[in-house]
């Protein structure tokens, strides 16, 4: 790319009277947000999360999982070696969700949210950081994801992704065998 070559003096005076008398204008366009729309959206989304969170997660089902032994859980119909792949490490983990810090309500919104960030990127597995504090998320965590029909595999993460404080999960990518799909 060639470099511009400057102005010489003629040229600029040449310039200045094809110009002529110019003043600067002032601007006087003003600008609207609108953050009602924004807020409506994120209002619906939300409820639409928390309507999804309660469809899929029910606080009374209790799941036969014991609290005491290492998490596993793989869904009836799939092979029972994803959990082994799963505490080995073979499978890592794209998406991370945090849980540090929310009650019960807001981590079914967030798994529900998790779940369809999975599908809809297509990643099947996924970590889950529910910490250890006094263990209210770290046990119905699990309740809540064997009732999804999309989880076909969990285990307690290796150490390198969280250990006893967190979960990995595999996701079911398949479309359902409907002939419309």
């Amino acid at each position: 790319m060639k470099k511009p070559t400057p102005l010489n003096d003629d040229d600029l005076a040449l310039f200045r009277q094809e110009l002529g008398q110019t003043r600067a204008f002032v601007q006087d366009k003003a600008h609207f947000s609108r953050p009602q729309k924004k807020k409506a959206i994120t209002r619906h989304s939300e409820q639409t999360k928390l309507e999804q969170a309660e469809f899929f997660f029910s606080d009374e089902y209790e799941p036969d999982i014991d609290g005491q032994k290492v998490l596993s859980y793989v869904k009836a119909g799939h092979n029972s070696f994803l959990a082994k792949q799963l505490r080995r490490g073979e499978y890592t983990p794209e998406l991370i969700l945090d849980l540090h810090g929310l009650n019960k309500e807001d981590s079914k919104a967030e798994l529900i949210a998790l779940i369809n960030a999975c599908k809809k990127q297509h990643v099947q597995c996924a970590s889950i950081m529910h910490g250890i504090g006094e263990r209210v998320l770290k046990n119905k965590i699990p309740h809540y994801l064997v009732q999804h029909p999309d989880v076909i595999a969990m285990h307690q993460a290796p150490l390198e992704w969280g250990g006893k404080s967190a979960i990995l999960i595999l996701v079911d990518l398949h479309l359902p065998h409907d002939p419309k799909y």
